[in-house]
């Protein structure tokens, strides 16, 4: 048995003076006692979870794998992921390709780690067995995803599959966009408008609308991924209730007047826009129509980001980010003055509730698994790429100075993160809406 403590602890919608105890892996009090670990005034809150992460092993591990991304994890204070279906070969889009996956993760994991499947053309009959398996949702691209073992499905077949789902009461995740409306690429590839232009937020806001109408028809629950436009969160604002949105600490963080030639790091789909955009994202969260922040971590290679001639459009469209979404969150956050409490929704009840892990994670309360995670407001996150545990150092965040340093990280009532250090080997793979492990 253990017990932290500290001034500041995130306690449902209250930030105040705090004991957590901690037994067998699981918060077994909450109270006011005296602790064997006492924080002083750093914040404690729920460990983070992060909903969006592309680890992309199998098949693609040169990009990322289960160890390293569960070490950036844990060093951000995340102590539970869910790996995305793409980039992995095979994608997750049946039992056995599943299996594979699972078999890749083995004995890799320093955080928990949960798994979407894939809804791919041809793929709707695995629905029901991968539900069985424990998967926690299905994620589809309307547009081309950028791998061709994962290819888009049209709205007919999409919306023909959503009473499946309904039934299986699992939700849908959409990357939303129109197809229609992707163009081209036109002028210097190096220059970041060139690339801007060819996925207009006009595209985004009315492939969210497209979702919207699947979502009312359906009675499904559908949630959009990584929105990026003042469109987009229009279209959710007047959305059915089934349907949730996210964005992504870059889309929080940058925007594309500030984007140099060449730049290809800040390569994402949807792309960074404007301020205005970013000001609308913001708007949306503190309103509450978009409710999480999650990092699409979708790390690359240097030579695929193509970091030598600083082409857009042949550079993959992805970002790493894992280990700094509390931070670059917490930077903008805080200077709206955005309360601790409302990180801790974004950061991880919200992640928790669409991956169905909200019955043990996202909140600190009795019989909740014991994972936490300390960090200090005030402190300075110094960004160099080659200090992240992120296989590759490419990051747009490189040489920023970040507010909110991660001092602990606590899976299931160990420390995983501390002094600096990563302590990797302890992560469980979980089943969506089950307390047992695999």
């Amino acid at each position: 048995m253990g017990v932290v403590r500290s001034s500041r602890v995130v306690i449902g919608e209250e930030l105040r003076p705090a004991s957590i105890t901690m037994e067998a892996g699981v918060i077994v009090a909450v109270n006011d006692r005296s602790a064997d670990l006492d924080f002083g005034d750093l914040i404690i809150m729920p460990g983070l979870v992060d909903s969006h992460v592309h680890v992309n092993e199998p098949g693609r591990t040169e990009w990322e794998g289960f160890a390293t991304a569960t070490r950036a994890a844990a060093a951000g204070g995340t102590t539970t992921i869910v790996d995305m279906p793409l980039n992995s070969v095979p994608p997750t889009v049946s039992r056995d390709a599943l299996a594979a996956k699972r078999a890749a993760a083995e004995g890799q994991l320093t955080v928990d780690v949960a798994f979407w499947a894939g809804l791919i053309p041809g793929s709707e009959p695995e629905v029901g067995p991968l539900v069985a398996e424990g998967v926690c949702g299905f994620k589809s691209f309307l547009v081309d995803s950028g791998v061709e073992e994962f290819p888009p499905m049209s709205v007919d077949r999409l919306g023909a599959v959503l009473p499946t789902l309904r039934q299986h009461d699992v939700p849908a995740l959409i990357h939303a966009e129109d197809p229609a409306r992707i163009y081209p690429m036109e002028g210097d590839p190096t220059e970041y408008a060139a690339y801007l232009s060819t996925r207009p937020a006009e595209g985004e806001g009315g492939a969210v609308e497209v979702v919207a109408g699947l979502a009312r028809v359906s009675g499904a629950r559908m949630h959009v991924l990584h929105l990026s436009s003042r469109e987009a969160v229009a279209a959710l604002a007047t959305a059915p209730g089934s349907m949730s949105g996210e964005t992504c600490p870059h889309y929080l963080t940058f925007c594309a007047e500030e984007i140099s030639p060449g730049a290809t790091p800040f390569k994402c789909a949807p792309p960074i826009r404007t301020a205005e955009h970013r000001a609308a994202l913001w708007q949306g969260l503190e309103e509450g129509v978009l409710s999480m922040v999650v990092s699409d971590h979708s790390p690359a290679p240097a030579e695929v980001k193509h970091l030598g001639d600083g082409d857009f459009g042949r550079a993959w469209g992805g970002i790493g980010s894992l280990q700094l979404r509390l931070p670059a969150t917490w930077s903008g956050a805080a200077a709206r003055t955005v309360a601790p409490v409302r990180l801790a929704h974004w950061l991880a009840l919200e992640p928790a509730r669409l991956a169905g892990l909200d019955n043990r994670k996202g909140a600190i309360e009795v019989g909740k698994d014991a994972d936490l995670v300390v960090w200090d407001p005030d402190g300075v996150v110094q960004v160099r790429g080659k200090d992240l545990e992120h296989r590759h150092e490419t990051t747009p965040y490189e040489g920023m100075r970040l507010r909110g340093s991660v001092v602990s990280t606590f899976l299931g009532g160990v420390p995983v993160f501390a002094d600096g250090m990563v302590s990797p080997g302890r992560g469980r793979m979980l089943r969506r809406d089950d307390r047992s492990d695999l």
